[in-house]
């Protein structure tokens, strides 16, 4: 009969043997560090304090005396952190031969290329907070909406992920960010779509927006929308063809009520209206009213 220690032993040695040879393993080469999710998330956090100073961070000692403080002081932390993962990001990348002081470099102008964009994202983000307050009646004011409200949660992680895309972070970096918010309010965005200015989510639950998505403004989701993909190509060894354009296009001033389902590279139309549980595989034209 075997020892608890033989047990042990072999079932290391498996461990070891497989991940050394298998796919589903990432061994460390050069002594790069991997992305951590804490610091991700302390990341996000120094967004938010950021973008909502008062609201988020120190908010005791926020005003309009110490506010340039408050945000400098931020803005450096953001930085520091930023430039460390986004070096840990590129361990992922598939064709990163670059040296330590070239990564460095790299990472720091990304840091740099997204502080440079915040003020653009709060533009934007005060828009989406704005959307908000004005399709629910149930709002009180803006501090209400930017605290307590799940739907601007993924909007915001959102719009810091996709930026980070677009100044070349590694994907899984932005990924990371919107699943955070994804696990705390089941609103499932795909940091590689494209959203426009006051985009409202009402309530949220169960919605999913997906990679290849464009919206455009004015747009207003309900719980349980999904903006999906409605087939998946395969090569000629039935491998799935990833990057392709699959998911629909939604044109300005649109509202998608709950449990909706739009699929495919189709367009809907603008001031369109689409009612709740209605399957769309079609491209809808401007100013329609879809209903079950």
């Amino acid at each position: 009969m075997k020892s608890d220690n033989d047990k042990i032993h072999k079932a290391v040695a498996l461990l070891v043997e497989q991940m050394q040879s298998g796919v589903l393993s990432h061994c460390n080469q050069n002594g790069e560090r991997y992305p951590s999710g804490d610091e991700l998330a302390a990341i996000v956090d120094l967004c938010y304090a950021i973008l909502f100073p008062g609201f988020f961070g120190d908010s005791t000692s926020v005003n309009t005396d110490t506010l340039r403080y408050h945000i400098g002081v931020n803005v450096e932390k953001l930085h520091v952190k930023l430039v460390e993962q986004l070096i840990a990001g590129m361990c992922f990348d598939a064709d990163d031969k670059k040296d330590p002081e070239t990564r460095t470099a790299d990472a720091r102008e990304m840091a740099s290329d997204f502080i440079e964009s915040l003020p653009d994202i709060r533009d934007v983000v005060c828009t989406d907070v704005e959307a908000i307050f004005r399709g629910d009646p149930a709002a009180k004011n803006y501090g209400e909406i930017i605290l307590a409200y799940p739907g601007l949660k993924a909007i915001v992680n959102y719009r810091i992920a996709h930026k980070l895309l677009e100044v070349g972070a590694n994907p899984l970096m932005p990924r990371m960010i919107t699943e955070m918010a994804h696990s705390v309010t089941g609103i499932d965005i795909h940091p590689g779509a494209t959203i426009g200015r006051y985009f409202a989510i009402d309530h949220g639950t169960g919605v999913v927006i997906g990679e290849t998505t464009i919206i455009g403004e004015n747009v207003k989701l309900y719980q349980g929308v999904t903006l999906g993909a409605r087939s998946f190509p395969s090569d000629e060894n039935n491998v799935i063809i990833k990057g392709i354009l699959r998911h629909p296009i939604i044109e300005d001033n649109v509202v998608i009520y709950a449990g909706a389902t739009i699929l495919g590279r189709i367009t809907i139309g603008h001031d369109s209206v689409i009612g709740g549980n209605t399957w769309i595989t079609e491209s809808v034209p401007a100013r329609s009213k879809v209903t079950l």
